[in-house]
């Protein structure tokens, strides 16, 4: 176990912003994490768990203790003769967990190729892409209750699993910390290539779970920046979902308008579409803006701060609610300590 007083979590936010927390403890095993969890001193403090840091904005300094889980190992706990069964550690990166899938010839995670962030912190948040998510693949979820010190086992549907959403990601239930996910993968693999422009960039390549990560992983890279040279947490807001009735109104207006269906009754619009006919795509003031090759991604141009980027993005909601009529909601976590 590592304890740390006044930390700097720069390295541990991809937005790069310079706050601190509290305490910082990380630990290797549920056996440490149980043993801080008894520990009276820190009984009384907030407790945030934090991966890689991709998917949240630090308003300010936070007054309590960020956790980072380094739980790590992948078992494999079953085998039939069309599926295994992989029980993997919280702390494991999970593009580390897609490049072991695919390397092994198991399908159902290449199409999550080079999503940043650790497995727990991708079965909180439910990741996404190219019309696949996680919970496609989950078969049950552990974890620690922080309050009690207790195990919980959570199967696939006591997770609630919806787009960009869990269980514990609601409210009364962010107490529970994974500690490790259970995953069943495809022996003989299904392919899904009917998203975006994905079968289009498969064009003349023999279809592969290899050459579908090498081309998703070639497409991200070619959009997203590096957090390392350009802060930012991905997608900052989830692609909005609206009645049909809606969209057919929106349909008249903007004839071009994309969108996927997600019910009989209800349209997935792309996010990064809305903002960027509203003008904001490359767009600065001051240390925030957005990145100028994808509407979607909020960038930290240097020296912001958590304020000024939350700032930002609620002029956009504004913007984009004036012109559409549609409500854009963060992907994005917001973490402070009242003052």
């Amino acid at each position: 176990m590592r304890l740390e007083e006044n930390y700097s979590l720069e390295h541990h936010n991809t937005f790069r912003l310079l706050v601190k927390t509290r305490w910082f403890m990380e630990y290797d095993s549920e056996e440490e994490f149980s043993a801080f969890l008894q520990d009276d001193a820190f009984k009384s403090c907030t407790i945030f768990p934090v991966g890689e840091g991709s998917n949240m904005l630090f308003i300010n300094d936070f007054d309590g203790v960020v956790i980072h889980s380094c739980i790590k190992g992948i078992t494999e706990e079953e085998q039939t003769p069309h599926s295994i069964l992989l029980r993997v550690g919280a702390g494991e990166r999970w593009d580390d967990i897609v490049n072991y899938a695919v390397q092994n010839g198991w399908g159902g995670v290449e199409n999550l190729s080079n999503i940043p962030g650790t497995v727990g912190a991708a079965a909180v948040q439910n990741i996404g892409a190219y019309g696949v998510e996680i919970k496609d693949v989950i078969e049950a979820v552990e974890a620690i209750n922080q309050h009690t010190g207790k195990k919980h086992f959570f199967s696939k549907e006591a997770c609630r699993y919806r787009y960009r959403h869990s269980f514990f990601k609601e409210s009364g239930h962010t107490q529970f910390i994974i500690t490790a996910i259970w995953l069943r993968l495809q022996k003989k693999p299904q392919f899904k290539l009917n998203y975006g422009n994905l079968t289009t960039a498969l064009k003349g390549c023999e279809v592969t779970l290899q050459t579908i990560r090498d081309k998703i992983i070639k497409e991200r890279r070619s959009k997203l920046p590096d957090p390392a040279e350009l802060g930012n947490a991905g997608s900052f807001f989830m692609n909005p979902v609206i009645p049909q009735s809606q969209f057919n109104d929106l349909k008249k207006q903007y004839v071009t308008i994309p969108f996927y269906p997600e019910s009989q009754s209800q349209v997935k619009i792309p996010a990064g579409w809305l903002i960027e006919r509203c003008g904001f795509k490359g767009h600065r003031e001051g240390a925030v803006g957005i990145y100028e090759k994808q509407a979607l991604i909020l960038v930290n141009h240097g020296g912001a701060t958590g304020k000024e980027i939350a700032s930002f993005a609620k002029k956009i909601q504004q913007v984009v609610y004036n012109r559409f009529g549609i409500r854009l909601e963060p992907e994005v976590k917001y973490v402070f300590s009242k003052a």
